[in-house]
């Protein structure tokens, strides 16, 4: 009864998310403390009943019950243990519960640690939560139900897709859907403030916090990807602008965008308007990728084939959700102030443009991913737009982007003086000019391309040192280094370790991208094969069993100069319940290159085909997501958010007392 259990705790949470929308945001509209008090008990019994699904469901993973569809149509006796629990999220029905799961989290987060905001303004956002998730529960249970029974029971299960079957899958969907159902909260707290007129730097100090968040996840969930598509998906790249990689990018930019942006509304009181749109957008981008994803109109290896009925519901919720919050965006913005007047030459106008630059990349994401869609849609013919028009498009609008990061940060507010600027900018343009000379002579040749993108690489990380010398610099006053830099601001701190995540991230994106090395070679056991240097020999040929497979395992010794470096275990994999064969690729990796092989078909005469690769600094692209991770955690910890919590409690437990 595990499975009937699970949809009876959907179907409850079902009603108590009902409740929590339409009671929260009466009780605020009416100015019933007692409806509004009800909000947060509510999102944690919502909480409880969506994790008792969630718990159903994997236990019926675990215990092999093929009597529900799902868990017979993703699973399989010989599945390990470890592959069955992730595999509640490896299908349609799953993934959706996690992503309710995931919402339901948040809500109670929000709802546990904003007690000294004031409570109609929180009541207004847990009601938006509720009506969210009512939303996706009703998907859940009425399209997709993961609980629907297969009688007779299977025998055994399918399998869970192959590609599926690796540890970064695992933490892959979890930590995405943390990232996108995240930038529901902002989207929350910004018609929260649209309902009661309070679009102020107040509303921007509560929101940053939980957007910056939302957005260390998507950006862990993204990396996380493409860490494993580069592992596991046997090409040896890390981004192929696939459709589903772009779903879950665009709400990145936006996220980018809106985290600056409320940086400005919060200390300068401008960008109002412009704040509460990207937070807006930011959610519409996550639920347009949740369309994409699973209404069946791409193909993808992310996506889930599923019916088209299902993306007519997405749709509709799409429409319903973002039609109503832009119509009341559309009603309240004209009341909205302009804010505080800034010159052309401030730190508020780099940031603008600096949003502007991310919302056209974004637009350009999405052209390049819609656009083949419509024209498939309209029988105008089926088109592909692949990475050339992306990564054109894409980098030329990311190097002024890149310059803008560097400069704002030196940038007053309001206004500054062009020569007091100027003095402050040839400094970290010299040593970023060096740098990228440097960087690039190490691979033996300069690409004038290369060139460009390392010098504005090098550029954000010189820039952002010199910012932080000038900051240090105004606090001497005897202290030591250390304690001057602990008095720079937490929110300070993270976005300059953000930005020099940003540095890194570049650099390891131009040099692989211009660097790297392949060769495909038609080889047997004891042939060698030479690429930049290295030498690669296989060595041997081995069957291998494992738990729901069966493999040929090659060992190649990679050498240099007669010593050696390293051997590695490719392996070509074919999974019983699918018969497919597939591919798991073998890495040695190190700060400044890695050394990548995957094994390809084998030839009649048994000699198999064998792609060798050299990626210098591939891994400076993860390593910069870590770091730009590490800023944003930085920047949500920060002290000042605790104390104005503080004393807007204060404030609110005075206000209420006058009223008494």
């Amino acid at each position: 009864m595990i499975p009937e259990l699970g949809q009876l705790f959907a179907i409850m949470a079902l009603g108590v998310s009902l409740s929590q929308g339409v009671i929260a945001l009466l009780g605020a509209h009416r100015g019933r403390v007692d409806w509004m008090s009800t909000a947060r008990p509510l999102a944690v019994l919502q909480a409880l009943l969506v994790g008792a699904a969630f718990a159903c469901l994997a236990v019926a993973f675990v215990r092999h019950d093929y009597s529900v569809l799902y868990v017979a149509s993703h699973s399989n006796s010989a599945l390990p243990l470890a592959y069955r629990v992730a595999a509640v999220w490896g299908g349609h029905e799953g993934s959706l519960l996690l992503w309710v799961a995931m919402l339901s989290l948040w809500t109670v987060a929000v709802a546990l640690f904003s007690r000294s905001l004031p409570l109609p303004f929180v009541s207004r956002i847990l009601g938006v939560l509720g009506l969210v998730a009512t939303g996706f529960l009703l998907f859940l249970l009425f399209t997709s139900n993961p609980f629907e029974r297969l009688l007779p029971p299977a025998p055994d299960g399918r399998d869970l897709n192959p590609l599926l079957q690796d540890p970064g899958m695992v933490a892959h969907p979890p930590m995405l859907y943390m990232g996108y159902v995240g930038f529901s909260v902002a989207y929350a707290f910004a018609v929260a403030a649209l309902l009661g007129g309070q679009l102020d730097s107040a509303w921007a100090r509560w929101t940053r916090p939980w957007t910056t968040a939302a957005w260390v996840f998507l950006t862990f969930g993204i990396g996380l990807g493409s860490w494993w598509a580069y592992n596991e998906l046997g090409w040896g790249g890390w981004w192929f602008w696939d459709p589903v990689e772009n779903a879950s990018f665009m709400p990145w930019l936006v996220g980018t965008a809106l985290i600056h942006s409320l940086a400005v509304t919060e200390k300068r009181g401008s960008f109002k308007v412009w704040t509460v749109l990207l937070a807006i957008l930011a959610f519409s981008l996550s639920l347009l990728g949740t369309f994409l994803v699973r209404s069946g109109v791409l193909s993808s290896v992310h996506a889930f084939a599923t019916d088209p009925r299902r993306g007519l519901f997405i749709l509709a919720f799409l429409v319903v959700a973002i039609g109503a919050s832009l119509m009341l965006f559309a009603w309240r913005a004209p009341r909205v102030g302009l804010g505080q007047r800034f010159g052309l030459l401030s730190r508020e106008t780099f940031l603008l443009v600096n949003n502007v630059l991310l919302l056209v990349a974004t637009g350009a994401v999405l052209l390049g991913t819609l656009y083949p869609l419509f024209l498939d849609a309209l029988g105008l013919g089926k088109i592909s737009v692949g990475p050339p028009y992306f990564e054109t498009v894409f980098g030329l609008l990311m190097l002024p982007l890149l310059a803008l990061i560097g400069v704002g940060p030196l940038t007053r507010w309001r206004q500054d003086e062009t020569r007091a600027l100027l003095r402050t900018l040839p400094v970290p343009a010299a040593v970023a000019a060096v740098a990228g000379i440097a960087v690039a002579w190490s691979q033996g040749t300069i690409h004038a391309v290369s060139l460009v993108g390392l010098s504005f690489g090098c550029w954000v990380a010189a820039a952002t040192l010199v910012d932080l010398r000038q900051r240090l610099r105004r606090r001497e006053d005897g202290t030591s280094l250390w304690r001057r830099l602990q008095q720079v601001p937490r929110a300070v701190q993270g976005m300059m370790v953000a930005h020099m995540g940003v540095a890194v991230f570049t650099v390891g994106v131009v040099m692989v991208n211009t660097y790297e090395q392949e060769r495909d070679v038609r080889m047997q056991t004891g042939q060698a094969t030479e690429l930049a240097g290295w030498t690669w020999t296989l060595t041997d040929l081995q069957p291998l069993e494992g738990p729901n497979y069966t493999a040929t395992q090659g060992t190649i010794d990679i050498s240099r100069a007669g010593q050696p470096v390293a051997r590695l275990q490719p392996q070509k994999r074919v999974y019983r319940a699918h018969a497919n064969p597939m591919t798991e690729s073998a890495v040695h990796s190190s700060l400044w290159r890695d050394l990548y092989v995957s094994m390809g078909e084998q030839l009649a005469d048994g000699a198999w085909i064998v792609r060798v690769q050299v990626k210098p600094f591939i891994g400076w692209i993860w390593l910069g997501c870590l770091i730009m991770m590490a800023g944003g955690a930085l920047a949500v910890s920060d002290r000042r958010y605790r104390e104005r919590r503080a004393a807007a409690e204060r404030t609110a437990v005075a206000a209420q007392g006058a009223r008494g």
